[in-house]
């Protein structure tokens, strides 16, 4: 089972997360799978699948990759049903195992070279000074089929902490402790990829125009 415990990670307790129906809802499920109910199981697979296999996605740039590490996934956390210690939310807890089990089939691909460009460079590119702005623009486009463009054009990491934290909204804190980096590496991360993402939606606005 995937441990809640990633050295190097923002750690998170369900105190910080205030009540949540969902997340008493996921529990109870994952109580009731631990004990043998598979209703309760499919329960948890339909409430999450679909933001699951779209954050797989977007990490492994693969749709059947996607869809064995979903199912792996799942199979992970029946098994380990009855050891969730209850640190942090089900939905992140699901996250980490999906990431853990992509990064093996992902070990094996050759590395390409990347090149980190400065935030000045980016913000030029991004439109710096215009009236759109990173979260604004996320939100206003989300639905449309420009940001699925504007997204496949991105590297995986960028695609994975937009994912994460813009889409499927969760905290800073889950966001670092599923990538397995700290909080500050996370933020930073993310306005990096939201100023990249700003770009390519621009370009896509301009080619589309």
């Amino acid at each position: 089972m995937s441990s809640l415990h990633t050295p190097g990670a923002a750690n998170l307790s369900i105190e910080d997360l205030g009540p949540d129906p969902h997340e008493l809802a996921d529990r109870r499920r994952l109580e009731e799978a631990a004990g043998g109910d598979r209703d309760a199981f499919a329960e948890l697979v339909e409430s999450h699948s679909g933001a699951l296999l779209r954050f797989l996605r977007a990490l492994t740039g693969d749709d059947a990759i996607a869809e064995d590490v979903l199912q792996e996934t799942f199979l992970a956390a029946l098994r380990g049903a009855a050891g969730f210690r209850g640190e942090g939310r089900v939905r992140a807890w699901l996250f980490t195992i999906a990431r853990n089990k992509a990064m093996r089939h992902m070990r094996a691909r050759p590395e390409s070279a990347t090149t980190e460009e400065t935030i000045e460079s980016l913000g030029l590119e991004a439109g710096w000074g215009s009236t759109d702005d990173p979260e604004s623009a996320v939100a206003d486009a989300e639905r449309r089929a420009l940001l699925e463009r504007a997204l496949a054009g991105l590297s995986p990491e960028d695609r994975v902490v937009i994912t994460l934290h813009d889409l499927d909204e969760l905290s800073g804190p889950e966001t670092a402790h599923i990538l397995g980096v700290s909080l500050a590496a996370t933020k930073s991360r993310l306005h990096r990829a939201r100023l990249r993402l700003m770009a390519a939606l621009r370009r896509e606005r301009a080619n589309h125009a």
